[in-house]
């Protein structure tokens, strides 16, 4: 039963934690607008009915029933046609249709023709609506700092975590030993799992990795091992073996060859883990790591087509998913719950666990919404971008001013855009729920 509360306590956390980051990414639209006089008839966290709302001053703030995103409703969101314009007909086509409805919304909530959004200047319409990916990027940036300098991360310590009882090559399809199997060097020299290493042949050991470089550049030579052992030093003679494993770059992922297999080498080998331990980190590591964190998300977005297939292929197939692949809302809710119920790990460490998780949305937030696409924001930065660039091109040639682009004219992809967003989520939502990503 404890088991389950701190399931649900998990996904209630990261719910609360969504629901949070849209709210704030919403006010960093709002907060620009209203500075810059715009009128702004709602601010709604969420879509579908309303739970509840309050009228405060000309805005009206609420709740609706589905926490899957939020908005701002400005007026004047696009412009009107020219003057002299062609008036919609029943003739015009359904995407017409959509583009005239569009701008009739827009031209609904105009109240005061000075207070609309098509005609603030374009670094202004800019600023508003990047206000929204940047509060994420902020709260991205704080939640980093807070996991990374309060609870610090896991980083490898010289302390042994595991040592196997026998050797087997890297590309072995068992991983369980068998009575012909070689002994594997290090529990062989009596190695132990809560030893720390001190030294290895006369070299201070300050670092996992200084360890193992010495160990896999060191096959057939004995490596004088001296341990602290339950306070006490023990001195130890180990004897790498030479041995294939895979190669692995910075991240930690097997290097693949032209033809996509794994890369072997064979190095020295003791059969020897390192524990993890929490290691706080300085504030000047904050921003790389967000950094990269957002080049992982780019790449994503980037491969998202194939990454679709490939999550497809696996909930419709006898495949597994990749768990480096994509995930819903109901994917990010489950890796909570279940992160929440590791009884091997403290309180603490669980719930800091769970602040970068919020962290990782809202870079994800972030990076989305930089899109240029409508309705992203960024489809909007890119409207504005343009109507710049055509003006200036006017100016420079002292024609006409162009007047505001018209951004109701991009409204069939806008359709054709949610319709596609719409459809990776039911996918990756049944994905999550008949082949979900686990941690445990």
């Amino acid at each position: 039963m404890e088991s389950v509360l701190l399931y649900i306590l998990g996904v209630v956390v990261v719910v609360i934690g969504l629901a949070l980051s849209i709210g704030l990414h919403e006010i960093g639209h709002l907060v620009p607008a209203k500075l810059f006089k715009v009128r702004v008839g709602q601010y709604m966290i969420g879509f579908g009915p309303t739970l509840f709302s309050r009228k405060v001053g000309e805005t009206q703030y609420g709740v609706k029933a589905i926490p899957l995103g939020g908005y701002i409703s400005m007026a004047g969101m696009y412009p009107p046609t020219k003057p002299g314009g062609k008036a919609r007909t029943a003739s015009t086509g359904f995407f017409q249709t959509l583009v005239q409805d569009a701008r009739t919304a827009s031209a609904d909530t105009i109240v005061e023709e000075d207070r609309v959004f098509y005609k603030l200047p374009v670094y202004k319409r800019i600023i508003v609506m990047l206000g929204g990916p940047v509060m994420n990027l902020l709260i991205a940036v704080v939640l980093y700092a807070v996991v990374m300098c309060g609870f610090g991360i896991q980083v490898l310590s010289t302390t042994v975590g595991s040592v196997s009882e026998c050797v087997l090559p890297a590309t072995s399809e068992r991983q369980e030993c068998v009575a012909d199997d070689p002994a594997a060097p290090g529990a062989e020299a009596g190695i132990k799992p809560g030893d720390e290493i001190l030294s290895m042949n006369g070299t201070a050991i300050s670092s996992w990795e200084q360890a193992t470089a010495i160990i896999r550049e060191s096959p057939g030579e004995p490596l004088e091992v001296e341990v602290l052992r339950n306070g006490a030093t023990v001195e130890l003679t180990a004897t790498p073996l030479l041995t294939e494993r895979y190669v692995v770059d910075d991240r930690g992922t097997i290097t693949e060859d032209a033809s996509g297999d794994p890369v072997t080498q064979e190095v020295g080998f003791l059969g020897i883990g390192s524990a993890y331990q929490l290691q706080q980190q300085p504030v000047t590591a904050v921003l790389p790591a967000v950094g990269d964190n957002i080049s992982q998300v780019v790449h994503l977005i980037l491969n998202l087509p194939q990454r679709l297939v490939d999550v497809a292929t696996a909930a419709f197939g006898p495949g597994e998913r990749d768990p480096n692949g994509p995930i819903s809302v109901v994917g990010v809710g489950r890796i909570a719950g279940e992160i929440t119920t590791i009884d091997t790990i403290p309180i603490a460490e669980r719930f800091s666990y769970l602040l970068g998780l919020i962290a990782s949305l809202n870079v994800a937030l972030f990076v989305f919404n930089l899109v240029p696409l409508m309705p992203l924001d960024g489809g909007h930065v890119a409207g504005a971008i343009w109507e710049a660039i055509k003006r200036g091109w006017a100016k420079l040639f002292k024609r006409p001013d162009p007047g505001p682009v018209d951004t109701a004219k991009i409204i069939p992809l806008t359709f054709v855009v949610v319709i596609v967003l719409g459809a990776m989520s039911a996918l990756l939502i049944y994905a999550d729920i008949v082949k979900p990503i686990t941690i445990l």
